[in-house]
């Protein structure tokens, strides 16, 4: 069986709401059901605390070849300690999720808002410490990186000459609808505004997406990054997309929807259709 063309997923797996379509049978768990129509999932929780050893080993065992875990780096890390002194948070949390083998994906860092241009030594530093032989990914969120300045430049150099993926957060529809309800309010008040940088620094560009509840305003941003991703593929490299929505409870039709638009390209099964029973929860 080919590799997939793209990695797709949801920032969790396990949700209220989609039980009953993302669960093959009553005696699936979570994940398993999950993993049988995505192909990796984003994974913040490591963000606030390592999972133990037993629960990593049953994940690599509850999931198929192609899937792959996508993991935060620990807010120790990167928002505690600035990316300094940090060598044995690093190894503890490498350690831990090198029991996933081969299904360890993306490991993914998320830098604070004051993160910035004068602090890119440390970064550059922190990257040199990087173990080889894994995938990493850079969310930077400080405004002068997003200004196409010499910080702009600078940022793109360093991970590009790290072999490191810049990852893109994609909230513009979400800031453009800003709706009243409480989870649009949460969400806005959680999510950063920025503009766009859609660069592929190395070889698995990785994307955060987050439409509004009215998912059909997002219709032009899944274009987008249909053409974007299609792009990347053609160019060798394999593109790695995570979908939110304000709760997340709609979340698995979104990505569905960029899939569809992604027809030809191999990374998306679709889960199970819901029994005529089952009401037709979304």
């Amino acid at each position: 069986m080919p590799d997939p063309d793209y990695y797709i997923g949801l920032p969790q797996w396990n949700h209220p709401a989609w039980h009953e379509h993302l669960l093959a049978s009553d005696d699936s768990t979570p994940l398993k059901g999950y993993a049988g129509s995505f192909n990796s999932v984003e994974g913040n929780t490591t963000f606030y605390g390592l999972p133990s050893a037993d629960a990593v080993t049953r994940w690599r065992y509850e999931t198929g070849r192609d899937f792959r875990f996508c993991f935060k780096f620990p807010s120790e890390l990167s928002h505690q300690n600035g990316l300094a002194h940090g060598d044995e948070v690093l190894l503890g949390f490498i350690r831990r999720l090198s029991l996933l083998e081969e299904k360890l994906g993306m490991l993914w860092l998320q830098l604070p808002a004051a993160f910035g241009p004068a602090q890119l030594d440390l970064l550059a530093q922190f990257l040199m410490q990087l173990p080889a032989g894994f995938r990493y990914a850079v969310e930077v969120r400080h405004p002068a990186f997003f200004e196409r300045g010499d910080a702009d430049k600078r940022l793109t150099d360093l991970l590009a000459q790290a072999g490191v993926n810049r990852l893109a957060f994609d909230t513009r529809v979400l800031f453009r609808h800003p709706a009243d309800d409480h989870v649009t309010r949460e969400a806005l008040k959680a999510k950063p505004r920025l503009p766009l940088r859609p660069v592929a620094t190395a070889g698995n560009p990785m994307l955060r997406f987050i439409a509004p509840l009215d998912r059909s305003l997002a219709e032009d941003a899944l274009d987008y990054w249909a053409g974007r991703a299609t792009k990347w593929i053609e160019e060798g490299r394999t593109p790695w997309l995570f979908f939110h929505t304000p709760d997340n409870a709609h979340a698995p039709l979104l990505a569905q929807r960029f899939a569809e638009k992604m027809s030809g390209f191999r990374g998306f099964t679709p889960w199970p259709e819901p029994s005529l029973a089952q009401g037709g929860l979304f």
